[in-house]
């Protein structure tokens, strides 16, 4: 049973539009979101007065004095006046929550075509000032002084996971050291990342000058950059004419954690397994179904607890994804074939809705050098916090 099958109607993507990812000082939080948002209206081949709804995600937390963006899509053009827009939060995963909430509005009969926008700027922000705003994004840490931040949080993961599941001679370095140079090769083909340089596995193993340890075992290669960026798509419920065959969205999958850390088991990630199981159920497919999947890799770490998590590798095994290839661009199942949040960067409001955007191209073929052979079904994953807010989206070819 499908999503449409569940609720009698479709979900489409019918238009999409990306800006690339990096520091830029050129342009600004509304100059982004009506860059993206109109490119994907154009995309759709829709008139902005046929939107019906917009849902824009943002995280800011204080990296922008301006707290209240949520009509600065109406910039796009006099026809959106009065249409209703929403700002959605829920830390790194605000993306993907404004493209549920979307969702969940065609589903709910109250909308018929919606916008859905995420943006973030954050490179102008003091390294101190983007630190305490992620922060915010935990519950034992908001507010308080870390020379380390969010990599912290992610160090003590992977800790864990070597404890319960071994670190003879520091292998669980060398393995997210080929996470992180798998993902900044796929970068290179991506003409949105921030980060198009294929640095190969033994700089990204290795500790160095240019590749310090920012929290041990945490490299600065197996940390996401700092981003500005912006995506959009637009949802319908019936083809719109665009540029490109739709995208359907066969079923979705939400699931939070306990906010305290000492209520979560730290490699277990289980919010996060219960959105691939919810998501993947309501699509009624297997994971061997997917053909490529686009997922969280804010640290190495989590694309390796990924793996778990998504049911490709047993707890404690997914090393065994990249022994065997199975997650390389030729592998059975590719992962962040866009480089991930590792290479193509992490605005944090923009995420989800990149992700949905990419996967949308490679299922339209469409997606320039990225582009993998024919692919028919990709799963898009989105995570706020440590495992805390969690968001799998299966999207299908028509």
């Amino acid at each position: 049973m499908s999503l449409k099958d569940q609720f009698g109607k479709d979900v489409l993507l019918t238009g999409w539009g990306h800006s690339r990812f990096g520091k830029l000082s050129e342009e600004t939080l509304e100059s982004l979101i009506v860059q993206v948002a109109t490119e994907a209206i154009g995309n759709a081949g829709i008139e902005p007065g046929q939107i019906d709804e917009i849902y824009f995600g943002q995280f800011n937390s204080g990296m922008m004095p301006l707290a209240f963006p949520s009509s600065l899509a109406l910039q796009v053009s006099d026809q959106l006046a009065n249409v209703p827009s929403t700002r959605v939060e829920n830390a790194c995963a605000s993306g993907s929550a404004a493209f549920q909430q979307g969702a969940k509005s065609l589903l709910a009969g109250t909308a018929k075509t919606v916008l859905v926008i995420g943006a973030e700027k954050m490179t102008h922000a003091g390294a101190d000032v983007v630190g305490a705003a992620l922060l915010g994004a935990d519950y034992d840490m908001a507010g308080k002084a870390s020379t380390t931040g969010f990599t912290g949080l992610f160090a003590e993961v992977a800790k864990h996971y070597g404890k319960r599941y071994g670190d003879s001679n520091g292998m669980l370095g060398d393995v997210l050291g080929t996470i992180a140079a798998k993902n900044h090769r796929n970068g290179v083909d991506n003409p949105y990342a921030q980060l198009r340089k294929d640095l190969g596995e033994e700089f990204c193993r290795t500790v160095s000058d240019k590749n310090p340890m920012v929290a041990d075992p945490l490299r600065r290669t197996d940390c996401s950059p700092v981003s500005d960026g912006a995506a959009a798509v637009v949802l319908s419920v019936a083809p719109t004419g665009g540029a490109t065959a739709p995208v359907r969205l066969a079923g979705f999958g939400q699931a939070n954690d306990f906010f305290p850390a000492d209520r979560r088991d730290p490699t277990e990630f289980a919010a996060t397994r219960a959105s691939w199981q919810r998501a993947l159920g309501m699509a009624g497919v297997g994971l061997e179904e997917i053909d490529f999947a686009e997922v969280h890799d804010c640290f190495t770490i989590a694309e390796l607890l990924m793996y778990e998590a998504m049911g490709l590798t047993e707890r404690g095994q997914g090393a065994r994804a990249l022994e065997e290839g199975w997650v390389f661009k030729d592998g059975k199942l590719p992962v962040n074939v866009s480089g991930g949040l590792k290479a193509k960067g992490h605005p944090v409001g923009a995420t989800g809705v990149s992700q949905h955007v990419i996967a949308a191209m490679q299922l339209t073929g469409t997606a320039g050098d990225m582009q993998l052979a024919n692919p028919r079904r990709a799963a898009v994953q989105n995570m706020g916090g440590v495992g805390i807010a969690n968001y799998v989206s299966v999207l299908e070819a028509l």
